[in-house]
């Protein structure tokens, strides 16, 4: 694989198995999952060992791959029946990440249209899988780039509010959100990034700021409720975030806690930037009200790692997305460059599925 300048990579492939960073135990610790079989791989996305939705997306592209693998007919049309069963158990894991069903899409349109016996086209998803991964890998880097153009031109080193992980570990290297914000650094026009710690699951001062330590890069990490407080302050120049899914208009999908940063970010005139691939755009959907909003486990309100902190008797509820509206986006950075929300529909012969 093409070397990445951050030198983290979620996803794997060696020695006939994915290896998986365990998204689940960082920062205190770096483990490595093995995964040979499609149902362990189906449980590492559905438990977020691996998450992020391009990492989502290629960890699904090789989870096509095991389920194939583990098929036992020489049969096409027997074969093809068996695979769709794969993509369905895939489908069901993470419901609002579309890079999911981009890439198993992806997948079955190869298989359908390859030719040779089964053996052969089993090879052939092989194939197709590692480029799903290098393709990312090279988004990734595109959109970094592609990213510098349009950031503040003042101050000259500017201060970034991210939220969640938009980094390296939740795409196949470099990351979106974060790699804009690594170009802008290597590009000496970054001082500092403040990273939202995002509860529930703490992605922000977990992953981000682990990211962000490993490579040198000055981050401080902020409680989700502090952000317009740091923007009233003067201390945030810009706002950068991923996306899970983005509708035809413009409305992004990303994690819990996006849509309100963005409203602050309006009211103190911090333009807000999503930054993510083709592939997580849904041309199908005209507008947000159609994202399905995954609901997650009480258990991640309930309690911080292993101690309880609400009291015996509360409800909880948990969507672990929101969706941001258009009209409060700056511009969606993409590989192919900034792009105006309500200009977005005119790209749709970008993306295929």
């Amino acid at each position: 694989m093409t070397s990445s300048p951050s030198n983290i990579y979620p996803v794997i492939w060696q020695d006939d198995k994915v290896f998986l960073i365990d998204q689940t135990r960082l920062p205190e610790e770096y483990n490595i999952v093995e995964i040979a079989l499609v149902e362990d791989m189906a449980q590492a996305i559905k438990t977020m060992i691996v998450r992020g939705a391009p990492a989502i997306g290629v960890a699904a592209a090789y989870g096509m791959y095991l389920g194939a693998r583990e098929i036992e007919t020489n049969d096409l049309e027997k074969f093809l029946a068996q695979l769709e069963q794969v993509a369905q158990l895939l489908r069901q894991t993470r419901p609002t990440a579309v890079n999911l069903f981009w890439a198993i899409s992806r997948m079955l349109k190869t298989a359908y249209e390859s030719v040779g016996t089964v053996a052969e086209i089993k090879s052939t998803l092989l194939r197709t899988a590692r480029t799903i991964q290098l393709e990312d890998l090279q988004t990734c880097q595109a959109i970094g780039a592609r990213g510098l153009s349009i950031l503040p031109t003042e101050p000259q080193k500017l201060s970034i509010l991210t939220h969640c992980n938009a980094g390296a570990l939740a795409t196949a290297g470099y990351g979106t959100a974060l790699g804009v914000i690594r170009s802008a650094w290597r590009e000496q026009r970054l001082a500092r990034i403040y990273a939202d710690e995002t509860r529930p699951r703490l992605q922000g001062a977990k992953l981000t700021a682990w990211e962000c330590v490993r490579e040198g890069i000055p981050v401080t990490v902020i409680t989700d409720s502090m952000a317009a407080h740091c923007m009233q302050k003067g201390k945030i120049d810009a706002v950068i975030v991923g996306a899970d899914r983005i509708a035809a208009n413009g409305d992004t999908a990303n994690k819990i806690g996006t849509y309100s940063l963005a409203i602050v970010a309006r009211a103190h005139n911090i333009p807000f930037f999503v930054a993510a691939p083709f592939s997580t755009i849904d041309f199908e959907l005209v507008d947000g009200s159609g994202i399905a909003i995954e609901e997650r486990d009480a258990r991640e309100i309930d309690r911080i790692a292993k101690t309880k902190i609400c009291p015996p008797g509360v409800d909880f509820y948990n969507p672990a997305f929101d969706v941001t509206p258009a009209h409060l986006i700056e511009a969606i950075i993409t590989e192919k460059g900034a792009i105006k929300p309500d200009e977005l529909i005119n790209y749709r012969s970008v993306v295929s599925y």
